[in-house]
């Protein structure tokens, strides 16, 4: 297993390494075929390959990065970890910062636009 198999919060493993090794291009069939039941780790949780990027319904994959790619695209923000998370300096005294993506600030957004 190389140290590139964690990436934004997924976790592939040995799979990794094998998904490079395939010969590409390859049919989203054959590559399910062969790495379909191998598991994508990301967050608490874990899925198959297939489940994962079967819904895509892609013909073929160009080269290991568009398959990695299509697992990114899928994965959504269950990799993510600690949402909302910052590691920037805390609040000053008497600041009222409030966390990035809190729904508070989606109804400013829109408040804002108008």
């Amino acid at each position: 297993m190389t140290d590139d198999s964690r990436e934004l919060g997924v976790e592939l493993g040995d799979l990794h390494d094998d998904l490079e090794a395939v010969e590409y291009p390859i049919s989203q069939d054959d590559l399910l075929d062969e790495h379909g039941d191998r598991e994508v780790d990301f967050g608490e949780e874990t899925m198959p390959l297939e489940e994962l990027i079967g819904p895509m319904n892609e013909e073929e994959y160009e080269d290991y990065s568009a398959v990695e790619q299509a697992i990114m695209n899928m994965v959504g923000d269950e990799a993510i970890g600690r949402k909302n998370y910052s590691d920037r300096t805390p609040p000053a005294a008497g600041e009222d910062r409030q966390d990035e993506g809190a729904p508070e600030q989606e109804g400013q957004r829109e408040q804002e636009s108008f």
